[in-house]
């Protein structure tokens, strides 16, 4: 993968273009190579190319989700109001409120 991704780098100029196709790359990978753990997917990638993929990009946005609701509540015991947690962790209080009434449970 590492030749491919470098003559894409040095044949297209448009980044949106490099981007695109370093996803399908990704895509393909990961289809092809279920099995595949992210140290090898590291090694057929440079960081920074893996680092600039759709899939790297969400699976990092859906970690700082999962981190800002399981700070809900030690932030609750601590005494702070459902407002002031919902507005800290910019999350819909409306997820605060339904974590807060799972962990009452």
């Amino acid at each position: 993968a590492k030749p491919i991704i470098q003559k894409v780098r040095q044949e297209m100029i448009n980044q949106q273009q490099q981007r695109e196709l370093l996803e399908l790359l990704e895509t393909i990978l990961i289809y092809k190579l279920p099995k595949i753990n992210r140290q090898e997917l590291e090694a057929m990638f440079s960081l920074s190319d893996l680092k600039e993929t759709k899939i790297y990009q969400e699976a990092l946005e859906e970690g700082r989700q999962v981190s800002k609701i399981e700070s809900i509540p030690r932030m609750i015991k601590l005494g702070l109001s459902l407002e002031i947690i919902a507005t800290s962790l910019d999350l819909p209080l409306e997820i605060v409120q339904a974590e807060a009434n799972k962990n009452q449970n």
